[in-house]
């Protein structure tokens, strides 16, 4: 499971939304993986960076994959409660705490209100199956994965990314996590602050 918590990294999330959403306008199905989401903690600060970004119209168009691929932790159903107890949260801006929290039933717990809990859906998925989760996304984000796997399977993995994106679409991954040279040909870096790329050719 990869170690992650509410807003990290969020430049990137943050950049990769503002790129995201000029290219999605008008489009009425916005398709986001999050690839390797672990307890939900990233998916949700995706969701909820987007519905401060977005108009109420082009949120409720947008579809939130959340994968990861470790049954024995139950990832799918943290994901789906989208309950977590509060020491988790100290890093969430206090605005968007009051705005997209409330308190759960279980003591000490919040839980991410429904609005954003019906825009995100999860599926166990194996990266390295080199299968996509899905196709057509305007936006895959894939942080503190690629690290765990050699680097002949962040190849294909680029790859099978590049093949699930929509023309155009972007693709977000840890700023540690360097771009094979075997696929620059796949993806041009939109912003040298961060490693967001965006997909070349269909």
């Amino acid at each position: 499971m990869a170690f992650t918590f509410f807003f990290r990294d969020s430049q990137t999330i943050e950049h990769a939304a503002e790129h995201m959403i000029r290219y999605a306008s008008g489009r009425s199905r916005i398709k986001v993986w999050d690839a390797g989401c672990a307890l939900g903690q990233e998916t949700y600060t995706i969701a909820m960076v987007f519905a401060e970004r977005m108009n109420h119209f082009g949120f409720k168009n947008l579809r939130i994959h959340a994968t990861d691929y470790d049954r024995a932790n139950n990832f799918g159903e943290a994901v789906t409660s989208a309950a977590y107890p509060a020491e988790q949260l100290r890093r969430t801006p206090p605005a968007m705490f009051d705005k997209y929290f409330e308190p759960d039933e279980k003591p000490g717990h919040f839980r991410i209100i429904q609005e954003l809990r019906s825009r995100v859906s999860f599926q166990y998925h194996d990266l390295l199956s080199l299968e996509p989760a899905g196709s057509d996304y305007c936006l895959i984000v894939c942080k503190n994965v690629m690290l765990h796997f050699q680097y002949p399977e962040r190849v294909e993995v680029f790859r099978m990314f590049h093949r699930a994106l929509a023309p155009g679409g972007y693709l977000a991954v840890e700023n540690t996590q360097p771009l094979p040279v075997e696929v620059t040909n796949l993806y041009n870096q939109v912003t040298p602050a961060t490693r967001i790329f965006k997909k070349v050719g269909d």
